[in-house]
């Protein structure tokens, strides 16, 4: 029984774990939908604190884990041009694949046309935020406190503040040196924490599962069966092309390898929908399975996370057409121009945090005329869109990151090729801790 216990895979385990909980949820919400004690107890109680606990321990790690990786990463740059280098092909990645993004998603709903025949006159109102300026969001990338940053968990001002005091570090001689191996020490104390952590996310993911199907209505995904299924198919056709085309174009390698090595992260994206804690488990695969060096993977997968939303940018596309057409509303070639460039720019000030994207979209349908009610209709399918969107954007952040590592000569190909690569940090040694401790 241990052996073959041994033998299962840990994406395995977290698809097992995801299969029972969504069973779990429609199970609850088809047969105990009014048992007190089960809403209670189980739903509320047992799969609300366990999946809380898991989403808890995953953005735990985020902080420590972006800003040691990154002063790790940066520190051992010795020429600061590569680092101007690594950005400027990163940036111009994301932005690139996140413009095809959107044009696709806008394609896509013109062809399809899921708004069409939709009544949305009795949409219920929408309280929209207020969106950030793009010069906010530069300004607000610098932080003033890095401390009160990194408490408030804001990516982009730790990713910052570690840049900074990484190139201080590698330009500091000796004292930076010994600041330097005291980092990487710390790195590889974290990433056996990730590992620990992953251990234990088939209990995470199932309690996360059981408790949002048990809430979902498959009357909501019906009602918008067409906007679903368009927003679905595309997503899952930008992932599956976009992303394998750029791969075997810009490093010839394996687009099947590639997401067979990502099956972990793909199913942490989608169980969590969010970017950000999905980061160490993505920044785990990079460096683990897929072979890239830590010194580009913790540069481009943080920033990725916050920067790089491909799958919100084809939410946006999708609901902006579809809402124009439900409204019976034309849209103008001008109008799909600024929305593919709203969108893209909008993706820079994208947190990657469950639902942010719709904050957005209503910046979105404000620059084009389009009333922010029709975002109403659209909620109550979002949150299971958000988990498929969240994987297709960690996987473009993966994308980009074996594109930069490979062009820049810092990745293992051998790692990327053979099928066992990480096979072995998957089983964190609690067993072996035991046997150390007795």
């Amino acid at each position: 029984m241990t052996a073959v216990k041994n033998k299962m895979s840990l994406t395995k385990k977290v698809l097992i774990g995801m299969g029972i909980g969504i069973f779990t949820g429609f199970l609850i919400r088809t047969i105990f939908a009014d048992v007190a004690f089960v809403q209670d107890y189980i739903v509320n109680g047992l799969f609300y604190v366990g999946g809380k606990i898991f989403i808890a321990t995953l953005k735990m790690l985020v902080v420590p884990l972006i800003f040691v990786s990154l002063v790790c990463g940066t520190s051992s740059l010795k020429d600061m041009s590569t680092l101007g280098r690594l950005g400027g092909k990163t940036l111009s990645f994301y932005m690139v694949t996140t413009a095809i993004a959107i044009s696709l998603a806008i394609l896509m709903a013109n062809i399809f046309e899921p708004g069409v025949g939709i009544d949305l006159a009795q949409a219920t109102t929408f309280a929209s935020k207020e969106a950030p300026s793009l010069g906010d969001v530069i300004i607000n990338m610098f932080p003033t406190n890095p401390i009160s940053s990194m408490a408030e968990g804001n990516t982009l001002q730790i990713i910052v503040f570690a840049i900074l005091f990484g190139v201080a570090v590698s330009s500091s001689g000796s004292a930076g040196e010994r600041i330097a191996a005291t980092f990487f020490d710390l790195n590889k104390v974290i990433m056996k924490l990730v590992v620990m952590l992953m251990n234990i996310a088939p209990y995470g993911v199932f309690f996360l599962m059981a408790k949002l199907f048990s809430e979902i209505g498959l009357d909501a995904i019906f009602n918008l069966i067409n906007y679903f299924l368009v927003l679905s198919a595309t997503l899952i056709l930008h992932a599956l092309i976009t992303y394998s085309t750029f791969l075997k174009v810009f490093t010839g390698l394996s687009p099947v390898k590639f997401f067979k090595k990502m099956e972990t992260a793909i199913t942490f994206a989608f169980s969590t929908a969010s970017s950000n804690a999905t980061i160490p488990v993505t920044l785990e695969t990079a460096t683990k399975y897929l072979g890239v060096n830590n010194k580009v993977a913790s540069f481009t997968v943080p920033l990725g996370a916050t920067i790089n939303m491909d799958g919100t940018a084809i939410m946006q596309g999708v609901a902006t057409v579809f809402i124009a057409q439900a409204f019976n509303i034309d849209l103008t070639l001008s109008d799909y121009a600024a929305v593919i460039m709203t969108a893209t720019l909008a993706s820079v000030g994208t947190a990657g945090v469950p639902g942010v994207g719709l904050i957005m979209l209503a910046m979105v349908l404000n620059q084009v005329g389009l009333p922010v009610e029709g975002i109403a209709m659209i909620i109550g399918v979002d949150r299971l869109l958000d988990m498929i969107r969240t994987a297709v954007n960690i996987t473009g952040d993966s994308v980009v990151t074996c594109i930069v590592a490979k062009s820049e000569g810092e990745m293992d190909v051998d790692v990327f090729n053979d099928p066992n690569a990480g096979r072995n940090e998957e089983r964190v040694e609690l067993g072996s801790l035991k046997e150390k401790n007795n």
